[in-house]
């Protein structure tokens, strides 16, 4: 009878485990995907708790992005809305009860379960800390999903009810480690000072744009440049640098950016001194010059711009 009792009490917490399991991975899901959609321009009402442009700062910087190209942008957000959707998944296959708890297919799917939560906890742990202390700026988001991958790890470890914690903590220390590695390797090659100490300007030109451009920053871009509007711009200027950020590498491309500076690369420096340029940036609005570093929205009102201004 008492061990009818333990095998029922056993078979509850199981279950327990698996909701809340199954609860936290599609909240995770939720906000990872938002975020996604946000970034292909499919989702545009996504407001940020916390500090104003926390979230722009943090998820529009080297590290927001895992690829990107002229044709493909795949955000580092993906990568989580798949982790999470693949735990959501293994947890419904395990709450259906078509496998007994007792053969090796359950204990692999909780496995499963375990090592991934223990991948994404560790890379969350190492994302917290390029938030804070290279980017420093602060994304709500990313939080919690940093908190919900750290949850999901610690109830698959009480859960999984592995017979031996020897094999748990090896395969937990091996998969942590791997991923730690892995993820300080990629966040050195991308991270900006890195890039900018290699290519630095040796031919006199703009560091490079290290930020991503949303499809409003590329529509915007093409706008300006469509209706003449120009840049007038320095390669040693910090706040030209800081404006072309705002637009982002792929929406930069389609700007219209005339080099001023006389020893800078393909300059035009005497069209320059014929417009009177003498502050940099400076934009040309239908022939008026405006110097200083323009917000993105400020910039659509001057230009009268009529599309999607959610940069």
């Amino acid at each position: 009878m008492a061990l009818k009792t333990f095998n029922r009490r056993n078979k509850k917490d199981l279950k327990w485990a698996k909701i809340i399991i199954a609860i936290l991975s599609t909240i995770g899901i939720v906000d990872t995907g938002s975020i996604t959609l946000k970034n292909w321009g499919l989702f545009t009402s996504l407001s940020c708790p916390g500090i104003q442009n926390g979230c722009e700062t943090v998820l529009n910087s080297p590290w927001g992005t895992l690829f990107e190209n002229n044709q493909v942008n795949i955000p580092l957000s993906l990568a989580g809305f798949i982790t999470y959707l693949s735990i959501l998944v293994i947890t419904i296959i395990l709450s259906l009860n078509l496998i007994s708890p007792q053969e090796k297919l359950n204990k692999f799917l909780w496995w499963l379960i375990f090592l991934i939560s223990c991948a994404s906890s560790t890379f969350s742990f190492l994302l917290i800390n390029i938030m804070f202390f290279k980017i420093e700026a602060y994304c709500f988001f990313c939080i919690l999903s940093a908190i919900l991958s750290f949850s999901i790890f610690i109830i698959s470890m009480i859960g999984a009810k592995f017979e031996s914690r020897e094999p748990m903590i090896l395969r937990g220390f091996i998969v942590a480690i791997s991923v730690l590695l892995g993820g300080l390797i990629w966040s050195t090659n991308v991270d900006p000072s890195n890039a900018i100490n290699v290519e630095g300007p040796a031919e006199n030109v703009s560091p490079i744009i290290t930020t991503s451009s949303s499809p409003q920053k590329i529509k915007f871009a093409k706008f300006l440049k469509e209706n003449n509007i120009v840049m007038y711009s320095a390669y040693w200027c910090p706040h030209c640098h800081d404006q072309k950020q705002l637009f982002g590498k792929k929406a930069v491309k389609e700007l219209e950016i005339v080099e001023c500076a006389k020893d800078g690369k393909d300059n035009q420096y005497e069209l320059c001194q014929t417009r009177g340029i003498s502050g940099f940036p400076s934009w040309e609005i239908n022939g008026e010059i405006y110097s200083g570093v323009k917000d993105l929205n400020d910039l659509a009102i001057m230009t009268e711009y009529g599309g999607d201004s959610n940069f």
